[in-house]
Formats: structure tokens, sequence, C-alpha cells
């Protein structure tokens, strides 16, 4: 059957270049193809040298079009016979003579089949391959060959229309991933003030406000739950970046092997299952500020690459080789004493000096009582929104005694739990709070605040369990059989409390 070429190719170009979705366009094309020349099938694939495997991102049959992401895993030896392929139109009517359209037809259940085989090129650059199909061996001849080459033009401009939008659909989606993260953030964080700025923590709010107009680091030092992430918000929203990205990373919630990808990104293909270019933590925190919580978590690698971070200002992506300027003020906190684990190497010291630039010890809720009588307020009154109550219930007599006379060794966050479980038992109220706390020897229902004598009470029984633990363990606090273990408290906190306890 003769063929015009002209009006071949205006239909061809016609049928691929009217859809954007290139599934679309190739069940068109495939449509005006089969009644011209053998054709059960079209494939678009692209070589993926970082996994060394062909990737199918569409096809189509006389049935319609349909977008893949399938990954055909080529031997060592087709790897290289496909990087050294010339890019030119190939005739293969027999699958079984080359590797590569061997495996790649026997991956799709093809096996009995002629292909032809064309390379998509634009400025020299091979942008993937179209690949048509026909049933049996044989089918395909020079004069198919010439017709199928006037499909490349065409190809190209759709191909490249592709790869365009999706790049707009990825840098959408990363828009909205980061909105999202930001948004999620911020909810977070909204309705928190800082409860006891001018009363507990007065100093520690001087100090917020003498730093936050700077860039310094800033290294946040207390017990866990002292609300080291309130003060890391607050030097954030008090500073000249308070309209960036504030990003916070739990470095102790990791896991070892994901936390380069996670703190500085990857390249796509930087290893398995990286399908696609990830911007990491610090990327994210561009002209904003990075809060690294649980700073003394960090596996000694990412330790390194950290100091780097902070020396440089510049990052490299996992599998990537170009530096990537970052300009972000980061926030560590740690609850753990960083000194001692320099001395026993679990923690860089030139890390330590570069971020403890501005060191910041936020008290224990123990040693700042007063607030404690506005934090209930503020945590009732917020609990009793997020469990939609009617309204907020007041307090049973003695109970704001009873609460400042507790040693609180979980600090803010276990009074706010402890404020969270009585609204649940106890949503019409009066609030009581004596079964969640740990009760005194003389089972005192009310205590007042105040008088020294009562308060030694308490010391007493956590004497006396802090003894305990160290008799059991022979004397011994660090190590994984020593006291702090038992206990569940960190080593520099449970020697603190024997010092001021005075147990030898």
């Amino acid at each position: 059957m003769k063929i015009d070429e002209n009006d071949f190719f205006r239909q061809v170009t016609k049928s691929v270049c009217s859809h954007l979705d290139i599934e679309k366009a190739m069940h068109s094309c495939l449509e005006y193809l089969i009644p011209l020349l053998p054709a059960q099938s079209i494939y678009l694939q692209l070589f993926e040298q970082g996994f060394g495997a062909m990737r199918i991102i569409a096809m189509a049959t006389a049935a319609g079009g349909e977008k893949l992401d399938m990954l055909i895993s080529l031997p060592k030896i087709d790897r290289a016979a496909v990087e050294k392929w010339r890019p030119k139109l190939e005739i293969v009517n027999d699958p079984e003579v080359t590797l590569v359209s061997k495996t790649m037809t026997e991956a799709l259940g093809i096996e009995d089949s002629s292909l032809l085989i064309m390379p998509l090129i634009i400025e020299k650059k091979v942008l993937g391959h179209l690949v048509l199909t026909a049933k049996g061996k044989g089918k395909y001849s020079e004069e198919h060959k010439k017709l199928f080459s006037l499909l490349n033009e065409p190809f190209v401009i759709a191909m490249s229309n592709t790869l365009r939008h999706q790049e707009v659909i990825r840098l959408k989606e990363m828009l909205v991933d980061d909105n999202r993260y930001l948004h999620q953030e911020l909810k977070r964080i909204s309705g928190d003030r800082i409860i006891g700025e001018d009363f507990g923590l007065k100093n520690i709010m001087e100090m917020v406000r003498q730093v936050a107009s700077l860039d310094s680091p800033v290294l946040l030092l207390g017990e866990t739950g002292v609300g080291k992430d309130v003060i890391a918000n607050a030097i954030h929203y008090s500073s000249s970046r308070r309209n960036g990205p504030f990003i916070k990373v739990n470095s102790g919630a990791i896991p070892e092997t994901l936390i380069d990808s996670e703190l500085f990104g990857h390249e796509k293909g930087a290893f398995t299952g990286a399908l696609s270019q990830k911007r990491g933590r610090f990327e994210r925190a561009h002209k904003g500020t990075i809060f690294l919580d649980e700073i003394a978590e960090l596996p000694p690698q990412a330790q390194v690459r950290m100091l780097r971070v902070l020396q440089t200002k510049e990052i490299e992506r996992v599998g990537g080789s170009k530096p990537i300027t970052v300009d972000i003020r980061i926030i560590a906190a740690t609850h753990r004493d960083l000194e001692d684990m320099i001395r026993s190497e679990q923690f860089r010291e030139d890390l330590w000096f570069r971020l403890n630039v501005f060191p910041i010890m936020i008290p224990p809720l123990r040693q700042r009582r007063e607030d404690i009588p506005a934090l209930v307020h503020h945590f009732i009154e917020r609990k009793s929104r997020d469990l939609k109550l009617t309204g907020t219930p007041g307090l049973a007599r003695g109970a704001i005694d009873r609460l400042m006379a507790y040693g609180w060794p979980g600090n803010v966050r276990e009074l706010e739990n402890v404020i969270e479980r009585a609204l649940i038992l106890n949503r019409k109220g009066p609030l009581d709070f004596d079964r969640f706390i740990l009760k005194q020897k003389d089972d005192k229902t009310s205590v007042v605040p105040g008088k020294e004598e009562e308060f030694l009470e308490l010391d007493d029984l956590m004497s006396l369990h802090i003894q305990r633990a160290l008799t059991k363990t022979n004397g011994k606090i660090h190590g994984s059989k020593g006291a702090a273990k038992l206990l569940g408290i960190n080593p520099s906190t449970l020697r603190s409390r024997i010092k001021k306890l005075g147990i030898h």
C-alpha cells in the first residue's frame, strides 16, 4: 500500500500533539498506525543509569493508553550494552538477538514479537526511546522503519512537553508539601504563649530577647519536658526570620540509615527507593530557622556533616556532588550533658564549640513553682477546647496546693498530661489530681505551699527510691546496667539529684 509521507507526518503530528497526557497521545497515534503497518502496542521508555534499569513511563494498545512507572532491571552486561547503544532507529525482528530486547520483551510478556526501537533526540540529547511492537517475528521491513522514523519529531515535542508538565506538577507538589508542613507546624504552636515569662522564666525570656535578632546558634539545655521547643519557637518568631520557615527535627526519632537523607536530601537514584529528588530539612529551612531537638542523639557521621554545615553554610544531597548554599539559623536542644558525652567520645568537641555560642539553661518546673497556677489555667482552657467540652471545669479544694507540692520529674509535659487525663475522666469537674501524681508518705490531701518541711517529704521519698536503685546496681550510675537506665532518666540528671539529696 502506497502511503503519502507528508500526509502520514501531518496525521501523526495531529494525533500526538493534540494531547498533553503522553499516554493519550500514544493511544491516538497507535489507532492511526494500526491500519498502515504492523502494530500491536507502543511503549515509551527511559534508561535509568542510576538503577541499571529500563523505566517504562507509558504504553498504549488498541484498548487505550496507560501511564506506568515500571522498572525492568537489566543484568550488568545489558547495562553496558545500553550505555554504549548508538542513538539510531533499529529493527529487531527477533528479540532473542540482543540481550536488551530479550530482557524487555520477557518482562513485558511479549517474547514472540517484532520491535521497532527509535531514540527520541533533541539537541543531541536522547530523551527516551519509542518502541513499537507487532505480534510475531520478522514483521518489520525497511519501509516500515522509514515510516516509523517520521514519528521522531512529533514524539520529541510530546515528550518534551510531558517532561515540562511533570516538572511543573513536581514543583507544585513540592510547594503543597512545604505549605502542608509549615501549616502543621504553625497549627502545633498556634495558641501557645510563654507561661511564666513574667515570673519563673523571666531571665530566660530576657536572654531570648537578647539573641533573637541575631543569627548566632543557640543551644537550649534542660530536662525533658521543660518546654525547649516553646523557647525555640519564641526565638524564631521574635527574629527577622519570622516570615521564613521554621523546621523542627527530632534527631533521636530518625533511623540512623535515613538521617542523612532526611537532613540533607538526596538525588534521584542515590539509593534503592530514591525514585525522585528530595530536599532535606536544611534546604527547607533556607531563609528561616532549623530547630535540631535531641541533638545529642545524632550518630557520629551525621555530626561530621552537621559540623560542615555550621562552618560553610553549605550542604550536599546524598548522591550529589554540587554544594548547595543554605541561609539558616540553627537552634539546637538537648536534655543530656554534652560535656560528659565529649569526655566519653560520644559527641564531637568541635561541633559542641560551634553549637555552644549562646547556651540557655531552662529550669525544671520544680524550680519555678510560681508558674504552676498559670500553667494549670492555660492547660485546662486549651484541653477543654481540644476535647470540645461545653464549659471549663473548676478545681477541687486544695488541688493547686497539691500540684505545687509535687516534684514534677516530667516537668511541664507531665503537668499537661495530668490535666488532660483528669479532664477525660471528669469532664464536668471539679478536677482533683491526687490519683495521677505521686502521693506523699502521710497521704495528705492538702499541702500548704512554701513550707520547706513538707517538700522534704517528697525529697525523702525520691532519695529512698534512688538509693534502692543504686543498691540494685552496686552503685553503678551509667551504662546499660546502671541506675539511670533502671530509673529511666539521664545519668547527668541522676548525678545532679544524688548531689542535691546528699546521697553517698
